[in-house]
């Protein structure tokens, strides 16, 4: 009995999300069920073949170089102590206000990200840095754990964000641009995150004690030692907007420049450049995992036609433009609950994105949208990747406690949200003057 492609599509997604439940990994699970649907469709011999042909084409394109890159970048920055350095010189100068040590956690994640662009590996940085630090001074775990879990969201944000890069790889969209993009709604989600504290602060006083105040000669010192993660940043950043390096060049770039400023310092022994490798490669391997099989699967949505059939759904639905968009983002939301960030974007973007382009966005801002609202993801119950890299690395705190901590900067990501769905020029202003 032949089986129609919409009823094969639907199958198909009902197996993915079952293999998903079995804790079969996400790559793994899509790549298996776009071959297999794909094959029931076209025939078992193309579907063979395109298995080999997007393999070795993932591994071998110079495009998807930029992700190693980049990760290569961030481990050897994390390795030298630059994250350390960060939340040190950060904590001299507000240390002393209250709720001072979850500000200058605030600052040292946008810091740390801006050089790693990855959100989990902020959140674990911070949790061995900043949480002995906040428990020391009294700070609840509730509050610690959540200013962690909400500061590591930043690696989404701040390029070089892997997550953008994905985005940017499945959609065709300038990388640099989109990287550029990120940076003032990074910048207003530190100040966000930075009056959600003092707010805080302020309503519950005894939570939040105050440090001693440094001296301006520590504090000096303490910013003295930033240059490097800040001269790294100038460069990759700098050379991007100015058009010297294209994004891949950006990321070579940047780990040669991480290895250099860490070896100068004398900060990064053979041990240490040898552990960064293994640490990027297997990261790598995993994003490059999902990739092969996000586009397995791809194959299998175009031939059942699945995105344009969404298309014309959302937009028969006779919704305006920004409650279809408001739509999409609370399925987002509701995906969140049961896949990470990266899994989010690769599975959905290829199906949502012809609707969001027929519905007249700026395909860079939407990009913006996208991660703000994965960001959400990664820290909101029940799944919340970002709170299980923290309790995996914290073994004093439940999960229980860690959710409790982020709800008040869960409800600022949303208001932030709102602010970039209202003012589109917040994400678009900087890549307009590339």
């Amino acid at each position: 009995m032949d089986i129609s492609s919409d009823a094969v599509a639907v199958i198909g997604f009902i197996v993915l999300f079952a293999l998903m439940l079995l804790r079969v990994p996400i790559g793994m699970a899509m790549g298996l069920v776009g071959v297999s649907g794909f094959g029931y469709l076209a025939g078992g011999t193309p579907a063979l073949k395109m298995v080999a042909q997007t393999s070795m084409r993932v591994v071998t394109d110079y495009q998807f170089g930029v992700i190693p890159m980049f990760l290569l970048m961030g481990a050897i920055a994390s390795r030298s102590g630059m994250s350390t350095e960060l939340f040190q010189a950060a904590n001299r100068f507000v240390g002393h206000w209250r709720g001072g040590l979850g500000i200058a956690t605030i600052a040292a994640c946008a810091g740390f990200a801006a050089i790693s662009g990855s959100s989990v590996a902020t959140a674990a940085t911070f949790s061995t840095v900043a949480y002995p630090e906040m428990r020391r001074f009294g700070y609840p775990k509730s509050f610690a754990t959540g200013v962690i879990a909400a500061g590591g969201t930043l690696g989404a944000m701040f390029p070089p964000s892997i997550v953008l890069a994905v985005y940017g790889l499945i959609t065709q969209q300038d990388i640099g641009k989109l990287f550029i993009a990120g940076i003032l709604p990074g910048l207003l989600a530190v100040c966000m995150y930075m009056a959600t504290i003092a707010l805080i602060g302020l309503l519950r006083p005894a939570w939040l004690p105050a440090a001693r105040v440094a001296s301006w000669r520590d504090r000096l010192q303490a910013l003295r030692q930033v240059w490097a993660p800040m001269l790294l940043f100038a460069f990759v950043i700098g050379g991007l907007y100015g058009g010297l390096f294209t994004p891949t060049e950006a990321g070579g770039m940047g780990a040669g420049g991480a290895a250099v400023i860490s070896v100068a310092r004398r900060r990064l022994s053979r041990a240490d450049l040898l552990a960064s490798l293994l640490q990027a490669t297997r990261t790598a391997a995993a994003v490059f995992t999902v990739l092969i099989g996000a586009m397995l699967f791809g194959y299998f949505l175009t031939v059942t036609q699945t995105p344009q059939r969404v298309t014309a759904f959302i937009t028969d639905l006779g919704l305006s433009p920004i409650g279809a968009l408001v739509l999409i983002m609370l399925m987002y939301l509701v995906l969140g609950c049961l896949m990470d960030a990266m899994a989010m974007v690769i599975l959905t973007v290829p199906i949502i994105f012809p609707a969001v382009t027929a519905l007249g966005f700026d395909p860079i801002w939407f990009g913006v949208i996208i991660v703000m609202t994965v960001e959400l993801g990664l820290i909101h119950p029940p799944v919340g990747m970002n709170v299980f890299v923290i309790k995996t690395v914290v073994k004093d705190v439940s999960f229980s406690t860690i959710f409790y901590g982020v709800i008040p900067f869960v409800a600022t990501d949303i208001v932030r949200l709102g602010i970039l769905i209202a003012f589109p020029a917040i994400a678009t202003w900087l890549p307009e003057r590339m």
